[in-house]
Protein backbone atom coordinates (compact mmCIF):
# COMPACT_ATOMS: atom_id res chain seq x y z
CA UNK A 1 0.00 0.00 0.00
CA UNK A 2 1.25 3.45 -0.88
CA UNK A 3 1.87 6.01 1.87
CA UNK A 4 1.48 9.76 1.26
CA UNK A 5 2.53 12.66 3.50
CA UNK A 6 1.47 16.31 3.62
CA UNK A 7 4.63 18.41 3.81
CA UNK A 8 2.65 21.32 5.30
CA UNK A 9 0.76 19.80 8.27
CA UNK A 10 2.32 16.32 8.49
CA UNK A 11 -0.85 14.28 7.79
CA UNK A 12 -0.03 10.75 6.61
CA UNK A 13 -2.43 8.77 4.42
CA UNK A 14 -2.27 5.10 3.44
CA UNK A 15 -3.86 4.52 0.05
CA UNK A 16 -6.22 1.54 0.04
CA UNK A 17 -7.53 1.88 -3.52
CA UNK A 18 -5.88 4.05 -6.15
CA UNK A 19 -8.22 6.22 -8.19
CA UNK A 20 -7.56 8.82 -10.84
CA UNK A 21 -7.41 11.91 -8.65
CA UNK A 22 -4.48 13.59 -6.97
CA UNK A 23 -4.20 13.52 -3.18
CA UNK A 24 -4.12 17.09 -1.86
CA UNK A 25 -3.80 18.41 1.69
CA UNK A 26 -3.40 22.03 2.85
CA UNK A 27 -3.76 23.12 -0.80
CA UNK A 28 -0.65 21.16 -1.86
CA UNK A 29 -0.22 17.76 -3.57
CA UNK A 30 0.75 15.10 -1.02
CA UNK A 31 4.19 13.48 -1.35
CA UNK A 32 4.35 9.76 -2.18
CA UNK A 33 6.84 8.29 0.31
CA UNK A 34 9.36 6.00 -1.30
CA UNK A 35 10.38 2.91 0.67
CA UNK A 36 14.08 3.07 1.41
CA UNK A 37 16.20 0.02 2.16
CA UNK A 38 19.66 1.46 1.90
CA UNK A 39 21.11 4.92 2.34
CA UNK A 40 22.75 6.88 5.10
CA UNK A 41 21.34 5.86 8.46
CA UNK A 42 20.98 2.27 7.24
CA UNK A 43 22.05 0.81 10.59
CA UNK A 44 19.25 2.65 12.46
CA UNK A 45 16.34 2.44 10.03
CA UNK A 46 16.19 -0.81 8.08
CA UNK A 47 14.07 -3.39 9.95
CA UNK A 48 15.97 -6.45 11.20
CA UNK A 49 14.14 -9.77 11.54
CA UNK A 50 15.33 -11.93 14.46
CA UNK A 51 13.96 -15.34 15.41
CA UNK A 52 11.25 -14.00 17.72
CA UNK A 53 10.91 -10.26 16.96
CA UNK A 54 11.45 -7.50 14.46
CA UNK A 55 13.67 -4.58 15.46
CA UNK A 56 14.21 -1.29 13.66
CA UNK A 57 17.93 -1.02 12.99
CA UNK A 58 20.90 -3.21 13.74
CA UNK A 59 21.76 -0.37 16.13
CA UNK A 60 18.52 0.50 17.99
CA UNK A 61 16.80 3.54 16.53
CA UNK A 62 16.50 6.55 18.89
CA UNK A 63 13.06 6.88 20.50
CA UNK A 64 13.17 10.52 21.57
CA UNK A 65 10.38 13.14 21.52
CA UNK A 66 11.85 14.77 18.41
CA UNK A 67 13.02 11.60 16.57
CA UNK A 68 11.39 8.19 16.80
CA UNK A 69 9.82 5.30 14.91
CA UNK A 70 6.06 6.00 14.68
CA UNK A 71 5.06 2.50 13.58
CA UNK A 72 6.26 -0.90 12.43
CA UNK A 73 4.14 -2.78 9.89
CA UNK A 74 4.26 -6.52 9.18
CA UNK A 75 1.99 -7.96 6.50
CA UNK A 76 -0.30 -4.93 6.76
CA UNK A 77 -0.64 -5.04 10.58
CA UNK A 78 0.81 -2.00 12.37
CA UNK A 79 2.23 -1.60 15.85
CA UNK A 80 2.19 2.10 16.81
CA UNK A 81 5.06 3.38 18.94
CA UNK A 82 5.79 6.52 20.93
CA UNK A 83 8.94 8.11 22.31
CA UNK A 84 10.46 5.92 25.04
CA UNK A 85 9.16 2.64 23.56
CA UNK A 86 11.57 0.06 22.19
CA UNK A 87 11.66 0.17 18.35
CA UNK A 88 10.59 -3.47 17.99
CA UNK A 89 7.60 -5.79 17.75
CA UNK A 90 6.90 -9.48 18.27
CA UNK A 91 5.00 -9.87 14.99
CA UNK A 92 5.90 -12.93 12.97
CA UNK A 93 8.06 -12.66 9.88
CA UNK A 94 6.67 -11.23 6.67
CA UNK A 95 6.77 -8.05 4.60
CA UNK A 96 8.14 -5.41 6.99
CA UNK A 97 8.04 -1.61 6.85
CA UNK A 98 8.83 1.02 9.48
CA UNK A 99 8.22 4.78 9.52
CA UNK A 100 10.65 7.28 11.08
CA UNK A 101 9.12 10.69 11.80
CA UNK A 102 12.21 12.39 10.30
CA UNK A 103 13.74 9.96 7.79
CA UNK A 104 10.58 8.48 6.28
CA UNK A 105 9.51 5.00 5.19
CA UNK A 106 11.86 1.99 5.34
CA UNK A 107 11.45 -1.60 4.09
CA UNK A 108 13.25 -4.83 4.91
Amino acid sequence: MKIYKCNVCGNIVELIHEGRGELVCCGQPMELLKEKNQDEGLEKHVPVVDEDKIKVGSIPHPMEDSHYIEWIEVNGCKKYLKPGDKPETEFKQGNVRAYCNIHGLWRK
